[in-house]
């Protein structure tokens, strides 16, 4: 199958960067939100990031333009009605996500496949938003923060999913120049599965008083090699992100190791939600 329109459904922090890397390789992009400043504002941050490409020497003042006149914006999803591939990017909540599924199948073209960029939740679960002719062409598509710079694609299939369906997603993820690994439905798939448990045990030992935060960052740099501390981790990803994908670790695993750091759970009750809110683990920006 050919994908040459995509319909971005979100066009936050992830949603943007789909929207972008799409439009990079040529092909036509409409970001969708509910309140159309909100789309036009995802398309004004695309534009940000090509201008500083731009200002980098990595692109030329056309390309940049006609990466963005490649990008629609919307507030209505009846646009979906021409679209080769719908890419979800809201917030990680089931009822939202299926409720969002449902209207869509109700509106896309019957050959239309459905991407999901979940970083935890089961496509089975939200494939049951969509009628059974549907299931076939739904599959998981987890892409990275920050899109256009993080080289990894995780391709999460369902128990309906088609080998067609992944064989197009694995053909875009060729053309995105991105590197695809392939995870049954899991709680938390490959690499939050992974992640996780290694955020949580630094919380855990910050909360204990084994450590400061900026020693367990450092431990991790310096002595782990990561090129990023737990802790600053957590706060780049997003706290209440942390904290959701956390909780469906633990529900669908169980185990001690995967339960949510009383930590996390304080600060996000606070408001306190990593970089994006200015103060998580550490306070931004850092001096």
């Amino acid at each position: 199958m050919t994908i040459e329109r995509v319909f971005v459904a979100g066009a936050g922090l992830m949603g943007h960067g789909i929207g972008q890397v799409h439009a990079a390789i040529g092909k036509q992009v409409t970001l969708y939100e509910p309140e159309l400043a909100r789309a036009v504002a995802g398309r004004d941050r695309i534009a940000g990031n090509l201008e500083r490409a731009v200002a980098k020497g990595k692109l030329t003042a056309e390309e940049r333009e006609a990466t963005l006149g490649r990008v629609a914006t919307t507030d209505s999803l009846d646009a979906v009605r021409d679209a080769d591939l719908v890419v979800e990017a809201v917030f990680e909540d089931v009822a939202v996500k299926q409720g969002l599924w449902h209207q869509l199948d109700e509106r896309a073209p019957a050959a239309t496949l459905f991407a999901s960029n979940t970083s935890s939740i089961s496509i089975d679960l939200l494939a049951s938003a969509v009628s059974p002719e549907r299931r076939g062409r739904f599959v998981g598509m987890h892409f990275f923060s920050p899109v256009p710079v993080m080289p990894l694609v995780e391709l999460i299939r369902g128990a309906d999913t088609t080998d067609e369906t992944e064989a197009a997603i694995r053909s875009l993820a060729e053309e995105l120049g991105k590197k695809l690994i392939v995870s049954a439905d899991r709680p938390g798939f490959i690499v939050n599965r992974i992640l996780m448990p290694l955020l949580a045990e630094a919380m855990r030992t910050l909360e204990e008083g084994t450590g400061t935060a900026d020693d367990i960052d450092t431990g991790a740099k310096v002595g782990l090699n990561h090129p990023m501390g737990p802790l600053e981790l957590a706060d780049f990803i997003g706290l209440d992100v942390c904290l959701n994908v956390m909780k469906v670790l633990h529900e669908g695993i169980g185990g001690e190791h995967f339960r949510p750091p009383a930590v996390l759970v304080r600060l996000v009750g606070e408001g306190h939600l990593g970089q994006k809110t200015g103060r998580g683990f550490h306070t931004y920006p850092r001096s």
